[in-house]
């Protein structure tokens, strides 16, 4: 995957700005806006997962959980879904 990366606070900890220096040979930091969900491969998982559970009246924390890990478990075998969620956001995955 190409080195986009967002800043978060903790990016601005002198430890993680000690790590980037020292592997500025291989890695690129980008900083994206603070709330950009659209960059972010992770939400388009998070829709998939939701129009799985849409209908879902769970009785209890418990079994809201093992539907949503269901619902990644179907996502994890299905390789096209998650690279159409890393398309959306423009990002490219690197041979």
């Amino acid at each position: 995957m190409t080195n986009h990366r967002g800043i978060l606070r903790a990016h601005l900890m002198p430890p993680m700005q000690e790590f980037v220096q020292a592997n500025q040979d291989w890695l690129t930091v980008f900083q994206l806006p603070s709330y950009a969900p659209d960059l972010n491969p992770q939400e388009g998982i998070w829709s998939l997962v939701k129009r799985t559970i849409g209908n879902l009246a769970a009785a209890d924390l418990d079994q809201l959980a093992v539907a949503v890990r269901r619902g990644l478990k179907k996502i994890q075998y299905r390789p096209h879904l998650i690279d159409g969620c890393l398309t959306t956001t423009g990002l490219i995955m690197d041979g």
